[in-house]
């Protein structure tokens, strides 16, 4: 559990998990009983759920390491070979390490049919420095080449800029890193200059809005505060700004930047909410999302889903989903209190 800034509350929030360590934990029972679950005909899905839904990342990975130490086998190689369609998904997904799990995102969101500009801005955007450093350390090690090349080969312009700084650490947080840093003159500065190269000028200077919400992620609660200064500088919010300004991928990125700052948990709920919404779901955002956010404030999406669409994120997974998959996500999404 831990704090993060909230910033249209001007105020700091607990961010909860849904899914936290099993407190009696043993690696190697685990790995005995999920042997069990795929050894012989056919596979015990509901034992797999019942494992690895209620254990944390860190716990997943002693039991994959308990699992080859035991049988001399992969537990990866077992669950493809074993599991199929969107379970095998989620099932995989929650078996890699996160930095691992964001590594193979950002490569798929580059490298895949097109580029996923949604993904990208995603992944390195709602998350602090630290971990982002984490995913980048990751993406060398996986894919023989850094993180940074493979952004430079595939996006470009302004678009491109913004991603690469996000892989930089802010160089002026002379009051700390992350949520907590302010420095309220920094921030009237970086108001006065966004708005000088926007609203105030004949034509839109982008690279000043690069370099600026490039680094959002690394000083939210500094950004919230901009965004307020912003719109007593101009008179409109940042989000009327933005949209007077910009056009294309550079707009849709800096939109869920302020998205992300002013409030992260309503961010996701509303990504989730596109991805089951109209015709078919996007299980693959379904699962992205679900996974790497429920060990850190799936129960604040939960909240703001609710808030938002005036119905609970369980049951529109319910009624979107099916089978073992339904049964893993709702696992994945519960607490004690659902």
């Amino acid at each position: 559990m831990s704090l993060t800034w909230a910033g249209e509350n001007n105020d700091y929030t607990k961010e909860l998990p849904t899914v936290l360590p099993e407190a009696e934990f043993n690696a190697m029972t685990d790995a005995q009983k999920l042997r069990a679950a795929m050894k012989g005909f056919g596979t015990n899905e509901e034992a797999i759920i019942d494992i690895l839904c209620y254990r944390s990342n860190a716990q997943r990975q002693s039991i994959s390491k308990a699992f080859t130490l035991q049988f001399n086998r992969d537990i990866i190689a077992d669950f493809k070979s074993e599991l199929s369609g969107n379970f095998k998904k989620l099932i995989l997904s929650l078996m890699m390490p996160p930095e691992v799990h964001c590594a193979k995102l950002l490569n798929k969101a580059m490298k895949g049919v097109g580029t996923n500009e949604d993904v990208l801005v995603e992944v390195l955007f709602s998350r602090p420095y630290d971990e982002i450093t984490r995913i980048a350390l990751a993406y060398e090690c996986l894919y023989n080449t850094p993180l940074e090349k493979d952004v430079r080969e595939d996006t470009s312009g302004p678009f491109q800029q913004l991603l690469l700084n996000a892989l930089q650490r802010k160089s002026d947080q002379t009051s700390g890193h992350g949520d907590f840093a302010y420095d309220p003159v920094k921030a009237q500065e970086d108001a006065r200059n966004l708005y000088t190269a926007g609203e105030g000028k004949i034509g839109t200077d982008e690279n000043v809005f690069v370099d600026v919400f490039g680094f959002a992620a690394q000083c939210r609660r500094q950004t919230s505060e901009m965004f307020k200064m912003y719109k007593k500088i101009s008179g409109k919010t940042i989000e009327q700004a933005l949209k007077s300004e910009m056009s294309g991928d550079l707009l849709h990125g800096l939109k869920d930047i302020v998205e992300i700052v002013h409030n992260r948990p309503a961010f996701f709920a509303h990504r989730l909410e596109v991805a089951m919404k109209g015709l078919g779901t996007n299980d693959n955002a379904l699962i992205r999302i679900i996974v790497d956010r429920s060990e850190i404030d799936l129960v604040n999406i939960k909240s703001e889903y609710e808030r938002i669409y005036c119905k609970t994120l369980l049951s529109s997974v319910q009624s979107e989903t099916s089978g073992d998959y339904r049964r893993a996500l709702i696992c994945l999404i519960k607490t004690a209190d659902d």
